[in-house]
């Protein structure tokens, strides 16, 4: 499925996944965050970082 996790950066998501583009815009994550991990954005943006991992993973599932 995914070697992504909430370590990887978002750069690293988008490149392995590009299905997972609309969330990132949807959650409001910025794409050029000079490198910073999934985890670390979503405490700057007080954003649930399991939930926004469940989306990620769901949409990269539904392109399987």
């Amino acid at each position: 499925m995914t070697d992504c996790s909430l370590e990887s950066s978002i750069p690293d998501w988008i490149i392995d996944h590009p299905e997972t583009i609309p969330i990132f815009k949807e959650m409001g994550i910025d794409s050029s965050c000079g490198g910073k991990s999934l985890e670390y954005l979503c405490l700057l943006q007080d954003l649930d970082k399991q939930f926004v991992f469940s989306k990620l993973v769901d949409a990269i599932k539904s392109t399987c």
